[in-house]
């Protein structure tokens, strides 16, 4: 019995072994770390998406940005006329005439006829008239079949000239009657600024009363950022841009402000579509990188490239 007590009862058995922590039960892990998932879920930091407000008022600003120095460069152009605007016209056109050769490459634009109308258009049209420049674009037809007949462009020539054909007269006859336009004897340096104007304003007016306002798509097919809102504001606000350029030059009335301005303020949004369902088209977002993240020279002038055309011809019925 002795032995038994000594043996069995009062010698200290070994204790029984301690549940290992890395092996608890899992009730005991999935109850200490439920708050911490509750708490994550419930952290403010993962709603509230206040980016996309921030961004748009920035894109904004950064917009107006860019359009300042262009503007400057407009009018430092402008006022030199004669030879130096002919020749800004020149760069202009080749600059976009390179961006729009890059978009379309793959359909083998002839590109070396394409520079020499335009270039041949700027040129006839501060050194000649309208004549010599619809001569010019006349000419451009047979130069562009003797560049298409060669046998190693022969393979969808016709899509080759038309592609080329279009960017002598997207770029070529809106840079040929903006020099038309700057040459107008007296006032024709303020006229074309007082376009550009009106052309700037429209499109700054337009994107930030869309920003604001913009609820009901425009044109969703080929701008999907246009709204009702943003044109209305555009419109009204470019319209006034150009009245308040002219209001010191006593040689333009306020009823032919108006007019000019609201028909530039009235065709500016068609040049932008219609860059945009080329842009759409062709699968491209920006038609080039000349101006980093806000695109190329021809986003920058794709409006410009349409109301220049329209401010010549009622300068011309208005003014003179």
């Amino acid at each position: 019995m002795s032995d038994f007590f000594e043996e069995e009862m009062f010698q200290p058995q070994p204790p029984d072994p301690e549940p290992d922590p890395e092996a608890r039960p899992p009730r005991r892990r999935r109850g200490s770390k439920k708050p911490k998932r509750g708490r994550k879920k419930r952290s403010p930091r993962s709603t509230g998406p206040a980016a996309p407000r921030k961004r748009g008022g920035g894109e904004t600003l950064r917009r107006i940005l860019v359009a300042v120095p262009a503007i400057i460069f407009a009018i430092a152009i402008t006022v030199a006329g004669g030879i130096v605007f002919m020749l800004a016209m020149i760069a202009i056109g080749v600059l976009c005439l390179r961006e729009y050769l890059d978009m379309t490459s793959t359909a083998r634009p002839l590109a070396i006829p394409a520079y020499a109308a335009v270039i041949a258009m700027v040129v006839a049209a501060h050194f000649g008239s309208s004549y010599n420049v619809l001569l010019i674009f006349a000419a451009a037809f047979p130069v562009l079949f003797a560049f298409g007949a060669d046998a190693r462009r022969r393979d969808g020539v016709t899509v080759s000239m038309s592609v080329s054909l279009l960017g002598i007269v997207w770029i070529g006859i809106p840079l040929a009657h903006a020099v038309f336009l700057r040459d107008l004897p007296n006032h024709g340096a303020a006229l074309l600024i007082d376009v550009l104007v009106g052309t700037f304003v429209t499109d700054t007016a337009a994107y930030a009363t869309g920003r604001m306002f913009g609820s009901h798509k425009f044109a969703p097919n080929l701008s999907p950022n246009k709204t009702v809102e943003g044109l209305i504001g555009g419109f009204v606000i470019g319209t006034m841009g150009f009245w308040f350029a002219g209001l010191y030059q006593n040689w333009l009335s306020g009823a032919d402000a108006l007019i000019m301005g609201a028909a530039v303020a009235a065709i500016a949004p068609v040049g932008d579509l219609f860059e945009s369902m080329l842009k759409r088209d062709l699968g491209k977002k920006d038609t080039g990188t000349l101006f980093g993240p806000h695109g190329g020279i021809l986003d920058r002038l794709d409006a410009v490239l349409f109301t220049v055309v329209v401010g010549y011809y009622l300068a011309q019925a208005l003014v003179y």
